[in-house]
């Protein structure tokens, strides 16, 4: 199984990506191959320098780069990708049967101050007006990513507006969902092949 998380700024897809590990999940972020690429070729780590690099990346090796960089590295049956912004990812990601989109999202306020206190490089320099007009530009496709599209793509979708317990058991009711719908197609895929040994 493949769950991938996509969200807006600060939802808090790394902490659902957390929780999921726990559960045996290995975890790879996008955001990380970025940064990977960016210290190769020493580039500045802070955000606006790593959206220019990614879109360097895709232009060089196509859309669903980051997605198939992420594929090569699974090494458990189970795996969790964060940081999904780009629907040729998500496109390239849902020719799996196995893949499964969430969408994590919180108020806007509440982000700001999560981001704050992470305070990744540039991060805490960013005053509520820039992170507000930065958000609008990601989400209306102003920048080279849709996280508006990436939205109406989801499965299905996380509430991270409260605190720990609430997310938690947003992610429950998420995998309880998933693997009720998993159990449903390996249950058709079962009728099928028993249809086919009858017919044969």
């Amino acid at each position: 199984m493949i769950i991938g998380l996509s969200g807006t700024l600060g939802a808090g897809k790394d902490t659902v990506a957390q929780y999921l590990t726990k559960k045996g999940f290995q975890h790879l972020s996008l955001s990380d191959f970025v940064r990977e690429e960016a210290k190769k070729r020493t580039i500045g780590l802070d955000r606006d320098s790593l959206r220019e690099l990614a879109n360097d990346m895709v232009k060089e090796s196509g859309g669903e780069i980051l997605a198939k960089i992420a594929l090569s590295r699974k090494k458990s049956k189970n795996l969790v990708l964060s940081s999904i912004r780009r629907i040729p990812e998500i496109d390239y990601l849902h020719k799996r049967k196995d893949f499964i989109l969430l969408f994590v999202d919180a108020s806007i306020k509440t982000r700001y101050q999560r981001m704050k206190k992470r305070a990744r490089i540039g991060d805490s320099l960013m005053g509520f007006k820039k992170f507000k007009t930065q958000e609008e530009s990601e989400m209306s496709g102003k920048s080279s990513q849709r996280l508006d599209l990436c939205k109406q793509k989801a499965d299905l979708f996380i509430d991270n507006s409260k605190d720990k317990k609430y997310l938690n058991k947003q992610i429950e009711g998420a995998l309880k969902e998933i693997y009720a719908q998993e159990k449903k197609k390996s249950g058709k895929k079962r009728l099928s092949s028993q249809k086919g040994s009858i017919l044969s």
